[in-house]
């Protein structure tokens, strides 16, 4: 696949630095369309209609199209408005995984508007038998791209597609 020797390719680029602060990645070989329905399953929902908020805890299922989010907890932030959900806040030893990637972190925010997720905190990143760690990545679910920072290290398995 072409997003796969994309990967290897910048990869083979990236080994002769070993470790750099910065990494440009592709995520999930596709372009997520954003304003599929977003459907949450989790163990318990509290809601509290004083200040509009909402939490999902114990288990809880993000799915969105190809993507999928897992985290122990996920605060819903509204918009000004209070009628749009504005972000989803996840922590708690949270997974996304789109197609055959797989991305966790300690926390993440997913901006539903812009398509964009911001993890943070520990992120590991795999794809096609190779991975990627460092502090934040961004994915931009609509045009498939992320942006791996913070002391990134890189492992990959030359041959690769």
């Amino acid at each position: 696949m072409a997003f796969h020797r994309a990967l290897i390719l910048m990869l083979g680029l990236a080994a002769g630095m070993a470790e750099a602060q910065q990494a440009t990645i592709a995520f999930g070989d596709l372009e997520q369309d954003t304003t599929q329905p977003v459907e949450v399953t989790a163990d318990q929902l509290a809601v509290n209609n004083a200040d509009g908020s909402a939490v999902f805890s114990g288990n809880v299922q993000v799915k969105q199209g190809e993507m999928t989010l897992a985290a122990a907890k996920v605060d819903v932030r509204y918009g000004t408005d209070q009628s749009q959900i504005k972000e989803l806040l996840a922590s708690g030893g949270v997974t996304i995984t789109n197609l055959a990637d797989k991305a966790s972190a300690d926390e993440a925010v997913y901006t539903i508007e812009t398509g964009v997720i911001v993890l943070t905190g520990n992120v590991q990143l795999a794809q096609a038998g190779s991975t990627m760690q460092g502090q934040k990545l961004t994915i931009n679910l609509k045009d498939g791209t992320g942006i791996m920072e913070g002391r990134v290290t890189t492992t990959f398995v030359p041959g690769g597609n």
